[in-house]
C-alpha cells in the first residue's frame, strides 16, 4: 500500500488558494486506486479549515510541521507547547522585535497591533475566524505547537539563537521564520503514519516546493519537488515535476505509476 503526502501552499494550491482541476482529478484516481492521501503542512490544524482543501477526501492531515498526525478522525500525534515555554519564547522574540503568531489544533494567537495593515491577518481572519485570539488577551492559555515570526532586523539571528535549546528554525524567503519543537518535521509526521498504518517508507511519495519541505522531500521513499519550488526544494527532491498550473500532480501521479 502506498501513501501520498502533499504541502499545501504552493503545492496543492496557489497563492490566490486556487486548486487546478488536474490536482483535483489525482487526488480522485489516488484514492480509487487506494492510494492513502495526506495533506502534511507547516500550517498547524487550526489553519487548515478552508473547504476547498478539505472536501478532496483527505485519509488524513500532518500539520504543523508534524506536531498534529491524525488518521481519518483519529490523533496519531499531537503535541503541545508548555504555556511557559511560550512566555518565554515570547519574550524573547519582543526583545528582538518580532512580530509572532502561535499555531495550535484548535487556535491561532496574534496580537494585532503587531500586524498592522499586514493583508495576511485579514486572511488569517477570513479563514479561521473564531479560532483566531489575541496572545496578550489570553496569557497563559495558549494551546500552540510552533510559531512563525516576522524577520525585520538582521539580529534576528540572535533571536533564535536564543531559543536554539527548543526549537529548530525554518527561514523562508519572504522573510518569515517558523520555530518548530526539536524532534518534530514534516518527515516524523511521514514517520508516524507509516508505523501506525504498517507502510514502508519505501512507499510513501511526497510533493512539496518550498523550505519547510525539505526534510519531507529527503525522508519519503519518493521525494517531488513542484517546477515552481525553490531551488533547495529542487535539489533535495528525487524528482522534479511540472509547476503547480502545469497539472505538476498529476503528471508526477502518472509518472510513478499512482493513478
Amino acid at each position: 500500500m502506498s501513501s501520498v503526502f502533499f504541502d499545501i501552499d504552493g503545492t496543492l494550491w496557489d497563492r490566490n488558494m486556487t486548486i487546478p482541476e488536474s490536482t483535483k482529478k489525482a487526488i480522485r484516481e489516488l484514492k480509487e486506486h487506494g492510494v492513502y492521501t495526506f495533506l502534511n503542512s507547516g500550517r498547524a490544524r487550526a489553519f487548515i479549515q478552508n473547504p476547498r482543501l478539505l472536501e478532496l477526501g483527505f485519509d488524513g492531515i500532518v500539520s504543523g510541521c508534524g506536531t498534529s498526525v491524525n488518521f481519518r478522525g483519529k490523533e496519531l500525534v499531537y503535541h503541545k507547547i508548555s504555556p511557559e515555554l511560550l512566555d518565554k519564547t515570547l519574550r524573547i522574540l519582543k526583545k528582538y522585535g518580532m512580530p509572532v503568531i502561535l499555531e495550535g489544533r484548535d487556535f491561532q494567537y496574534v496580537d494585532e497591533s503587531d500586524f498592522a495593515k499586514d493583508p495576511f491577518l485579514d486572511m488569517l481572519k477570513r479563514e479561521i475566524g473564531q479560532s483566531l485570539l489575541g496572545i496578550s488577551d489570553n496569557p497563559m492559555k495558549w494551546e500552540a505547537s510552533k510559531f512563525s515570526a516576522v524577520i525585520l532586523r538582521e539580529n534576528y539571528k540572535e533571536a533564535l539563537a536564543e531559543l536554539s535549546p527548543w526549537y529548530h528554525f525554518l527561514v523562508h524567503e519572504e522573510r518569515v521564520v517558523e520555530g518548530v519543537p526539536k524532534g518534530f518535521s514534516k518527515a516524523t509526521g511521514i514517520q508516524a503514519v507509516c508505523e501506525y498504518l504498517n507502510i514502508a517508507r519505501e512507499d510513501t511519495y511526497a510533493f512539496g516546493d518550498s523550505v519547510n519541505d525539505l526534510d519531507m522531500l529527503r525522508y519519503a521513499g519518493y521525494g517531488i519537488a513542484m517546477g515552481n519550488g525553490s531551488q533547495e526544494a529542487k535539489e533535495a527532491a528525487d524528482y522534479v515535476t511540472d509547476d503547480i498550473h502545469g497539472d505538476g500532480i498529476y503528471h508526477a501521479c502518472k509518472r510513478f505509476s499512482l493513478i
